[in-house]
């Protein structure tokens, strides 16, 4: 896509969100996109089929940008340096600190995860859990890495692990945003990643 029409994609994409984030989902028709950036239906017609389409987009850039996170070379090119604890926790904090960071550049992300948007229907619920499940399945494959690796323990199970980082680390953005606290502290990533650490390391 010409740099114009990422530009014009992206413009549609952030009015529809903070609409959504202030109005509701239902509450927000393309037609009100349109009026506020001065453009034609058919404009956003070329980029998106309806909003439900224009929800998904932000799902799939997040997910995107976890993958790098989660990137596997990275992984492998960290771990053929034989990292010992200290620095095995530095490259923790520093993945935690960076998928954070994506979900707080899109607050809609955990605004949808705890149904705060009004008026989202179960197909987007549903779209929502998947894109969950995927960042789950990211970490979940990591874990099974460091087991592998003899780094953590052997009687975890990957899956619930994951879950419970997902789970606790969404939880945490959630209530510092709501709070209005600085999640970004490096303090706090400290402490999620100790804990986390602690929990798993042999």
């Amino acid at each position: 896509m010409p740099p114009k029409g990422e530009r014009r994609k992206q413009q549609i994409v952030d009015t529809a969100k903070q609409m959504f984030i202030e109005k509701g989902f239902q509450s927000t028709h393309i037609g009100q996109v349109c009026e506020k950036l001065d453009i034609a239906r058919g404009t956003v017609y070329q980029y998106f089929r309806n909003k439900k389409e224009i929800l998904y987009a932000i799902l799939e850039d997040v997910l995107e940008k976890i993958e790098d996170i989660f990137d596997q070379d990275d992984f492998n090119e960290f771990f053929s340096s034989n990292p010992n604890s200290e620095q095995i926790l530095e490259f923790i904090n520093k993945r935690l600190m960076s998928c954070i960071s994506v979900l707080l550049g899109e607050p809609i992300v955990i605004k949808l995860i705890y149904k705060e948007i009004i008026g989202v229907d179960e197909d987007v619920n549903e779209e929502v859990g998947k894109a969950v499940a995927a960042i789950s399945k990211h970490v979940a494959r990591e874990v099974e890495d460091l087991m592998a690796r003899g780094v953590y323990k052997q009687s975890l199970d990957p899956k619930i692990t994951a879950m419970m980082i997902v789970g606790g680390v969404m939880l945490v953005v959630y209530e510092y945003d709501r709070t209005k606290q600085n999640v970004l502290d490096s303090n706090l990533i400290s402490i999620i990643a100790k804990n986390y650490l602690y929990g798993v390391l042999k």
